[in-house]
């Protein structure tokens, strides 16, 4: 038997999709040289945040990202849109993949994002809970 701790149980409803995320790292405390724009996926989305699967440019910028020393922006495209939902994000927890992969999952919560981009989110998860 399974027994979730409180912080573990689900708020919000979420959908598994697969949709990709264009990602940059934005600090203003931590020095963050030269690293462009990354692509990734999402596995899972909600109205509080996403599951994306990418890259971290190393091992170091972990303490950052998970004390919100590190934000990602986000760009996304649902597959209706023309143009890309933006986001700021915090890391909300990381995990990662096997052994000699240079991927990992990053649980990110919106920071800020604008109301019609959230509307559309909240839309894209309706219409996928009807298509069930």
């Amino acid at each position: 038997m399974t027994y979730l701790h409180e912080s573990e149980k689900r708020e919000f409803i979420r959908i598994n999709t697969d949709i990709p995320v264009r990602y940059k790292f934005l600090s203003h405390t931590v020095s963050i040289d030269g690293e462009g724009v990354f692509e990734g996926s999402t596995c899972q989305l909600s109205s509080h945040g996403i599951l994306l699967v990418g890259k971290l440019p190393g091992l170091s910028w972990i303490p950052g990202l998970l004390m919100g020393e590190i934000l990602l922006g986000i760009n996304m495209l649902l597959p209706y849109m023309d143009t890309p939902l933006k986001a700021l994000t915090r890391v909300a927890w990381i995990e990662a993949f096997e052994k000699g992969s240079d991927k990992c999952s990053l649980g990110l919560t919106f920071q800020e994002i604008a109301k019609e981009h959230q509307d559309e989110i909240l839309k894209y998860i309706i219409k996928a809970q009807i298509k069930r």
